[in-house]
């Protein structure tokens, strides 16, 4: 009998967690688990790109506890008091007090889900995938059946409000803590030591093969500019730092270089962005291609990859321009020392619009640098089977 496997995230938007997720359930031999993607809400770039094997529900009443998970307190209370609902407005007031005193958040959940059931069936394994998110922590832990619960942790938690005291009560209830890279694992130990021995680092999946085909997919670059192109693919938003890949951009263009960077990814600062570039003048420079689920094309006709993030849990889009062998300029997040060894196969800069301008310039300058970083990353090895090893040994 196969054995059930329930992951529960936000939605599948197009970004790193979910494509994340997507690169390890192609892993999972489908004759041997039945997979679920269990969805808060109907959403995302990459809702077709989930297999058809797999099962895909959603949390229909979500829908109708959004606003009060996701507004202040103060003013979803004010709306229920409008609508003459004064007893609930009093009584979420108190909840909210009373879970902000005792700084734990799980207060608040259980008097939004009181009246939502456990869901029906049970799973072998449940796993909080979206993590840290702390609504889906508690939702798996209390509304979920499953023999087995594991929590992932995908992001830096000390640039996060990342909840001490919510984890110290919630995540001791999952049976295995998988954190992305060593260093987000240092990080989140030192916040929460009595779980460390709960937590194992599980480093992010990428198949080079469906990369390799992927880049053969669609045309790529549409234009007929026959200078260097540098690509940086990510969310839109100011953790991701395409700010500074402009700033480093003006720099570039003010000494003459003939270059123009490329940025896939849509987010909430795409508006402050294109300001920013208008401020410099690069609107013929640094050009905006929107979101795409297939970033691959792109990454393999670009000449220079650059990741300018401020913060990562370990970055998939990196992954994926090692895996098409091209010259990378990292900030130096987490995971980077991870993935890239400085002068060796990749450029690790600090979080600093000079520092990936500098970097960039000597890529630019120096065809054998280029090619000796596209030499030494064609002989990497992306073995998923040791991650893998992880999940299945959980059972």
């Amino acid at each position: 009998m196969k054995k059930k496997i329930v992951f529960m995230i936000i939605n599948m938007n197009v970004g790193g967690t979910e494509k994340a997720l997507l690169n390890m359930i192609s892993e999972i031999p489908k004759d041997k688990y039945d997979i679920t993607i269990l969805m808060l809400e109907e959403y995302g770039g990459f809702l077709n790109s989930i297999p058809r094997e797999v099962n895909v529900e959603y949390l229909n009443e979500y829908k109708k506890i959004k606003d009060v998970l996701n507004n202040p307190p103060h003013i979803t209370s004010l709306n229920l008091f409008k609508k003459g609902k004064v007893l609930e407005a009093f009584k979420l007031s108190i909840v909210h007090l009373l879970s902000k005193i005792t700084k734990d958040r799980s207060i608040f959940f259980q008097h939004v889900l009181k009246k939502y059931p456990v869901l029906k069936g049970e799973y072998d394994m449940a796993v909080a995938y979206a993590g840290p998110m702390d609504f889906i922590s508690y939702f798996i832990v209390n509304n979920i059946r499953a023999k087995k619960k594991i929590q992932w942790v995908h992001f830096d938690i000390t640039k996060i409000g990342f909840n001490k005291q919510f984890a110290s009560k919630i995540y001791n209830k999952f049976d295995k803590i998988f954190v992305v890279s060593e260093e987000a694992r240092s990080k989140f130990v030192k916040m929460v030591p009595q779980l460390k021995e709960k937590s194992e680092v599980f480093l992010n999946i990428v198949s080079p093969n469906i990369i390799h085909n992927q880049s053969k997919e669609g045309k790529g670059f549409k234009d007929s500019f026959d200078g260097l192109r540098i690509l940086t693919v990510g969310r839109l938003t100011i953790e991701k730092g395409q700010d500074l890949a402009i700033q480093a951009l003006s720099k570039l263009i003010k000494h003459g270089y003939k270059v123009k960077w490329y940025c896939i990814g849509e987010g909430n600062s795409k508006g402050k962005y294109e300001k920013l570039v208008e401020r410099y003048n690069l609107h013929e420079h640094f050009i905006f291609l929107g979101a795409n689920p297939n970033p691959h094309p792109y990454i393999n006709q670009c000449d220079i990859y650059v990741q300018p993030s401020r913060y990562e849990g370990y970055c998939i889009t990196i992954m994926e321009a090692r895996c098409l062998k091209k010259p990378i300029v990292t900030t130096d997040v987490n995971g980077a020392r991870e993935q890239i060894v400085n002068e060796e196969n990749g450029l690790i800069v600090g979080i600093d619009e000079n520092e990936i301008y500098k970097a960039v310039e000597k890529l630019i300058n120096s065809k054998e640098l280029r090619n000796k970083f596209s030499s030494n990353l064609s002989n990497e090895n992306f073995n998923s089977a040791i991650e893998m090893k992880k999940l299945f040994n959980v059972f």
